[in-house]
């Protein structure tokens, strides 16, 4: 940076020269500027007002104020001026050094353009639209006037490269709170959280700076095929906390094990030798598995489905058929529930039982009186 001039009666001015002057009179294209000492006035370009496009020089300077200006030519009885250049100037240093640092600092959205924003640094710095948020933004029309936290991740002042990202300052705190959070929680916690995206195999659930995934088998007691018909973006939820691995920010959550349990008083609800209706939730070998209330299953063994002998459940059943079962046994500790159908149903083969008797003896004698008489005859011959 040129070393500011003291000014004086006998002062020579030259390009370069970096001077104060006092805004005279500004027009929608240009700025006079009275400079202490100089036999003439200056003039400031439009271009030359600000890194940034503007409309009207009044939407920058007014009348009355003070800059400080680098003559950029010296012209007969005229000097071309430039406010641009040396704001310029004393932004590169401070510039390079917040590159330098990593500093994070805030900076006020000055325009809209396609493909990012626009922000007056002394220079003009550009946010491409990937480096705005952290999720894809797809107007950015409200961003202007807002003032935004930035990070400087490119920087080239022989080019006037300026880039700058919001999304690396989001992310950034983003994993700082996430160390905080995943060191503070336990296996077991029950947390309050936010479902913030929805997958085929679960929910993703801020917990607090950091998402835990509640895999499909942990979003109810009842079997869920889509998540969606249970969980929307953004609903609240409580989870317990199933696991934590702090090496691969990983956790495990469950929302199924804050919910009351439908084994829970199941046997206020079903008692030994009560009929209910269910539906055929899976066949097996050994027999068929019911659903009598949400989330509670019973089994049918083979040997409870029919009367007849059968060597499968599939011959005589299919998965979703409703049936009526009648309650053999109930335990809800062990989330057991015995079941038979062929106890509602009649026997075919069932015999009818049939009492027979025996004449009574009409002949008037016995076996022992036939015996006697032919004993008796043997004898007298």
């Amino acid at each position: 940076m040129s070393e500011e001039m003291n000014l004086g009666s006998n002062q020579e001015f030259r390009e370069g020269d970096i001077v104060k002057g006092v805004a005279a009179q500004v027009d929608d294209k240009a700025v006079t500027v009275s400079i202490e000492g100089a036999p003439f006035d200056g003039i400031v370009p439009i271009s030359e007002l600000s890194s940034l496009h503007i409309e009207k020089a009044s939407d920058v300077v007014s009348v009355g104020d003070a800059l400080e200006l680098m003559i950029t030519k010296v012209e007969e009885e005229n000097f071309v001026l430039s406010k641009r250049k040396v704001d310029a100037l004393k932004a590169w240093d401070k510039l390079e050094a917040q590159f330098a640092s990593g500093e994070i600092f805030e900076a006020e959205v000055k325009d809209v353009v396609k493909g990012g924003l626009v922000v007056d640094l002394g220079v003009r710095g550009f946010v491409p639209a990937s480096l705005v948020e952290d999720y894809f933004v797809e107007d950015f029309e409200n961003y202007k006037g807002k003032t935004l936290t930035f990070k400087i991740t490119e920087l080239d002042k022989e080019k006037g490269r300026l880039i700058l990202s919001h999304r690396a300052v989001l992310e950034e705190q983003k994993a700082s709170k996430k160390k905080q959070v995943i060191g503070n929680i336990q296996q077991g916690d029950i947390l309050d959280g936010t479902v913030q995206r929805l997958v085929p195999f679960g929910a993703f659930v801020d917990i607090g700076g950091i998402d835990g995934l509640v895999h499909i088998s942990q979003v109810s007691h009842e079997h869920v095929t889509d998540v969606s018909t249970v969980l929307s973006e953004g609903q609240p939820v409580k989870v317990k906390v199933l696991s934590v691995d702090p090496a691969n920010e990983r956790i495990s959550l469950s929302i199924k094990d804050t919910l009351p349990g439908p084994w829970q008083n199941v046997e206020d609800q079903v008692s030994k030798g009560s009929t209910l209706k269910g539906t055929i939730k899976r066949l097996v070998s050994f027999g068929a598995f019911v659903e009598v209330f949400p989330g509670v299953e019973g089994l049918v063994h083979i040997s409870q489905i029919s009367h007849k002998h059968i060597n499968t459940p599939h011959e005589v059943l299919k998965e979703g058929q409703e049936v009526e079962v009648k309650v053999l046994d109930v335990n809800a500790n062990e989330k057991r529930l015995s079941l038979s159908i062929k106890d509602l149903q009649e026997n075919p083969a069932k015999e009818e039982v049939i009492d027979y008797e025996l004449p009574e003896e009409t002949t008037g004698f016995s076996f022992s009186d036939v015996i006697g008489d032919q004993l008796k005859r043997f004898s007298e011959k």
